[in-house]
């Protein structure tokens, strides 16, 4: 077989030719002599500094020997030229700076003394043959030690440090990899912290001509001295990647969710049940709806979660995914409702998973408990227990509703949801304290930061994330889905890290409604039971999720319809009111009691009259009401507004309506415990 070389030249032929070049060519001798010139070209100028002033000492000499005028010049001289080179210095290093003036000083004294005394005369000659070879081989031994010690010594990066405030740190060997740079670093001791380098990562930025995202630091969590400094150079977000479908089609809501990527190309990953609660923040052109439909898309995918969702832009981004919730509010009102409806599934469910063994949630709890290790029996025996599935309150713009109940609603909820599978996620394009306390901003530990207003970062990151150089400010709505995501379980070195959402659209969230229907588990009893006794009708009556297509043969529910509206093959009508012509005209209005009530109840009672009034506003859905909607009924009995008060005060003490905020009651529906 042939060997073949360069040009389809055989390895024999190459070898030919490389000897008869030899031949031709220079001896080897002279080839020596060539590298070892090339090689000390580098070390020559001290040497030939020192040759150069031994040539000034003799022509001064020559001119001025014997003028006073000419020693006085050339002191004036030597001096000017060592604090020339002194000032000229000032951006090097401090022995850089010192050696270069002791070297300048010493060569103008010596050429001084040669044109006063005399280049041979001792002990001038003296001073030269001695002084000048060692101050040469002082700056040879400079360059050889800077080439050997580069990374801690006066290199191109070191002097990038100075300039910014970090002089004398030590730098290690830099880690490089595609579109990324780490380097360590070791301030010096007693001299500065990481919170130096982390003010100083603006102007490294600025030194290195790219965007402040493109520099951060990860601290050495064992060192308030050491760590890394990361430098992205290109931004790898700018080209947009559109959402590729469910990451985990038909899996456990505990798996991540994947919603975009980072600058280094890793997936950018959510897990709720370890974020707990998830602030999204950004402001108007930020991508923040984008992210949404990413995250939404992904939750609708998985078999065991419910979701239920406040939306007051009534389905603008979000209205394709009405149909896959188990509840949907689009009014102040029906936020407000949905809020203590939450508050009050939180301890309905942790009893359900303490009595069948469950410390917090986890996918075993959402499938039918035949484990006897999850048993809520006594004799420890299977119990065969309906599954419960993990729970997402998603309060999409959760401004408007913070501004119809309290600041602090979301507190309570935030603090005790995550031992009863449930999650929080607000969506607010600025989480100030003008509009949501700082207890609730606290008790949500995970955050998706998009672009921002750079004096409202704060208000989403923690402070050691900014410190660390994330800078959502920097984009404001100019990099549309550019974020931060910090989440427990998540490395902590990315939660500084920029990363891009995918771009997504709402036919998404339809495919996914649709196609996924089938997969996606109602949800519980407990979870359902405990929502009504709060709600009442707002969610007895609510639409729901769509049903799965029906198989073969079996039923088919239409999306949009209503439970009442099926009947499972039973009469439509009752059998008391077959008789009735729908299309007669109602009797006229007699004196009977007022809203349906009981015979025997009068005006008079005040008491039944004002629950006759909360059953009216019962019936038509209307679970938060004010005084005034009271007030139009009561003008029917003659009552004044201070009896109306009276009334409301006394079912607040009874427990039959609770402040919803505003001036606002929410009913608590009848038979049930307030």
């Amino acid at each position: 077989m042939e060997v073949t070389g360069v040009g389809d030249k055989s390895v024999e032929q190459q070898n030919e030719e490389q000897h008869e070049e030899q031949l031709k060519g220079e001896s080897a001798l002279a080839g020596v002599g060539k590298y070892l010139l090339h090689r000390a070209k580098p070390h020559l100028p001290p040497w030939l500094g020192v040759v150069g002033t031994g040539i000034a000492g003799e022509g001064a000499h020559l001119m001025w020997a014997d003028s006073p005028w000419g020693a006085a010049g050339l002191t004036l001289a030597s001096v000017a030229l060592t604090g020339a080179t002194w000032w000229a210095a000032r951006g090097t290093t401090a022995q850089r700076r010192l050696h270069s003036a002791i070297t300048v000083a010493a060569g103008s004294v010596w050429v001084t003394a040669a044109a006063l005394s005399g280049p041979i005369s001792h002990p001038v000659i003296d001073l030269f043959a001695m002084g000048g070879p060692v101050l040469a081989l002082s700056w040879n031994v400079r360059m050889v030690m800077r080439r050997n010690t580069d990374p801690v010594g006066e290199s191109s990066d070191k002097g990038l440090l100075e300039k910014v405030g970090l002089a004398r740190t030590k730098l290690g060997n830099a880690k490089v990899e595609p579109n990324k740079v780490t380097v360590p670093y070791a301030l010096p001791a007693g001299e500065a912290t990481n919170d130096d380098v982390s003010k100083a990562l603006p102007r490294i930025a600025s030194g290195l001509d790219v965007p402040t995202t493109a520099v951060r630091y990860r601290p050495d969590p064992d060192s308030a001295r050491k760590g890394e400094i990361v430098i992205v150079p290109n931004d790898m977000l700018k080209e947009v990647i559109w959402y590729p479908g469910p990451s985990a089609p038909g899996g456990s809501i505990a798996e991540p969710l994947v919603i975009g990527v980072y600058d280094d190309g890793r997936e950018l990953r959510l897990t709720l049940p370890q974020a707990i609660h998830l602030l999204v923040m950004g402001v108007t052109g930020s991508g923040k709806t984008e992210a949404a439909l990413d995250v939404m898309a992904e939750v609708l995918t998985r078999r065991d979660v419910a979701v239920w969702l406040s939306d007051p832009k009534r389905g603008q981004d979000l209205g394709e995914a009405f149909g896959a919730c188990d509840w949907v509010v689009t009014t102040q009102d029906g936020a407000a409702v949905m809020i203590a409806a939450f508050e009050a599934v939180i301890p309905a469910r942790q009893l359900w998973l303490g009595s069948h063994g469950y410390r917090s949630w986890e996918p075993a709890a959402a499938k039918t408990q035949d484990d006897p290790a999850h048993t809520c029996r006594q004799d420890r025996t299977a119990c065969g227990c309906p599954g419960m599935p993990y729970l997402i309150g998603w309060f999409e713009e959760a401004a408007n509703t913070l501004r119809a109940v309290d600041d602090d609603a979301f507190t309570g909820i935030a603090q005790e949801a995550r031992s009863a599978g449930a999650s929080l996620v607000v969506s607010m394009q600025r989480a100030s304290g003008y509009q949501i306390s700082t207890d609730t901003r606290a008790s949500l530990p995970s955050a998706l930061c998009m672009g921002v207003d750079e004096r409202d970062a704060g208000f989403a990151l923690p402070s050691e994330v900014l410190d660390a150089g994330a800078n959502p400010g920097a984009w404001g709505n100019k990099r549309p889905g550019y974020c931060y995501l910090v989440q427990a379980g998540v490395d902590e070195e990315l939660w500084s890290t920029p990363s891009r959402t995918f771009r997504n659209n709402p036919v998404t969230l339809e495919w996914v409604t649709r196609e996924f229907a089938s997969v996606r588990m109602a949800v519980d009893e407990v979870t359902a039971t405990a929502a009504a006794s709060v709600a009442g009708q707002i969610y007895t009556d609510r639409q729901g999720p769509t049903a799965a297509p029906a198989t073969e043969g079996g039923p088919q529910r239409a999306a949009g319809t209503d439970d009442d509206d099926m009947t499972n093959g039973e009469p439509l009508v009752d059998p008391e009111d077959e008789g009735i012509d729908p299309e007669a005209e109602l009797p006229e209005a007699t004196d009977a009691p007022m809203f349906g009530a009981p015979a025997g109840t009068t005006p008079d009672d005040p008491k039944a009259a004002m629950e006759e009034i909360l059953r009216h506003f019962e019936a038509k859905g209307q679970m938060v009401i004010q005084t005034k909607d009271v007030m139009e009924h009561c003008d029917k009995l003659g009552r004044s507004r201070p009896w109306v008060a009276a009334e409301l005060g006394r079912l607040g003490r009874e427990g039959r309506l609770v402040p919803a905020g505003g001036h606002k009651y929410r009913i608590t529906p009848a038979l049930t415990n307030a």
